[in-house]
């Protein structure tokens, strides 16, 4: 009983010296050493006692030496072992909630925007580089449309999602039309289409286009090409990224190679698009650190990510990109928080309520 009660005492004060290691090199940035963890003075221990400890995380993979005469740094697990163990806290703070309500309802009606500030709010409240994936526009379910008469042949058509998004667009008629004609389509469109995916939709016109023009109406042959016009391409998952600048300015960034590096990983969008694909996946937030990942090894980042959309099914991700001396304890719970309200926001019906 005694034997276990030291090796438990004994494992609890190993837990707190990694702990503090992690703090003090998040704060700073530089190799941490015994020295600096016993001036912390909550041990109780000698800077040679910590000394040891510290040399005993390292031999188990927590802690690493970048040189011989050097203190200690966190190891990819060393950080993993923190945030799933130690970390105090997961929940987000009470300013940043309310910053972030704030911000967000503004720009509910407004799908484009959202996905902006959401980006923007992740690089704001984490000094690192925000990454947004969007969902890809085919998904989008349509609740109804309308086509209003401009001038000439143009019209503008108003897209509203089952979410309750507002999309607008001005397009061009195949000869001029009046109103009453443009009301006429837009009712049979929402009627034979609303609850449909816009991938959906497009996939039933095309059959529509494969008849004679001769089978089909006036109506019908107009509705098509204005629902066309108004779906617009099927394009995939689109790519925000902000903050670029902002790590540009920390000292893992110092050197000319990695700064290279990290512009590298954002010029082909497409397939950092399909990367971060492959590993975000689930519920919850994903924490892939260093060698964890070929995004995340050649720069020595970290990516803390989650996926966002309904409970059937994901719309896209979000996530913090920086280097892996990251303030986890910030923003685990930031992205979390950031993923479950761009989630809602986008499957809120127009009344407030969230859809099942």
């Amino acid at each position: 009983m005694v034997a276990h009660s030291r090796r438990a005492s004994s494992a609890g004060r190993n837990s707190e010296i990694l702990r503090d290691v992690i703090h003090t090199f998040i704060s700073s940035g530089e190799p941490v050493s015994s020295r600096t963890v016993a001036k912390l003075e909550h041990h109780g221990l000698s800077s040679a006692s910590i000394r040891n400890v510290m040399a005993d995380l390292e031999d188990q993979g927590f802690l690493a030496q970048p040189y011989k005469s050097a203190g200690r740094v966190p190891t990819a697990t060393g950080y993993h072992f923190y945030i799933d163990s130690l970390m105090p806290s997961k929940r987000i703070s009470e300013p940043n909630r309310r910053l972030i309500e704030g911000e967000l309802q503004s720009v509910l009606s407004d799908v484009e925007k959202l996905m902006e500030v959401v980006t923007h709010l992740l690089t704001q409240l984490s000094n690192q580089i925000g990454i947004v994936v969007t969902p890809p526009v085919g998904e989008t379910v349509l609740k109804e449309i309308n086509f209003i008469k401009l001038t000439g042949h143009r019209a503008l058509c108003v897209m509203v999602s089952v979410g309750g998004m507002v999309e607008n667009r001005v397009i061009e008629t195949l000869h001029e039309m009046s109103r009453e004609e443009l009301v006429r389509i837009s009712n049979y469109l929402t009627e034979s289409c609303g609850g449909l995916t816009l991938r959906q939709i497009r996939d039933r016109l095309l059959g529509l286009m494969v008849q004679e023009r001769a089978e089909l109406d006036e109506m019908l042959v107009d509705a098509v090409d204005l629902a066309q016009q108004a779906l617009g391409a099927d394009d995939g998952p689109g790519l925000l990224v902000e903050g670029t600048d902002v790590v540009l300015g920390q000292p893992e960034l110092s050197d000319v190679p990695r700064v290279r590096r990290l512009i590298q990983t954002f010029t082909d969008k497409a397939d950092l698009v399909r990367m971060l694909n492959q590993l975000i996946g689930g519920e919850g937030v994903r924490v892939i650190i260093g060698e964890d990942s070929d995004l995340t090894s050649d720069l020595d980042f970290s990516l803390v990510a989650t996926a966002y959309g309904s409970k059937e099914q994901a719309q896209g991700s979000l996530g913090i990109f920086g280097p892996s001396r990251m303030d986890y304890q910030k923003v685990v719970p930031l992205v979390s928080y950031l993923g479950r309200t761009l989630g809602q926001a986008l499957n809120a019906s127009p009344d407030g309520e969230t859809e099942e």
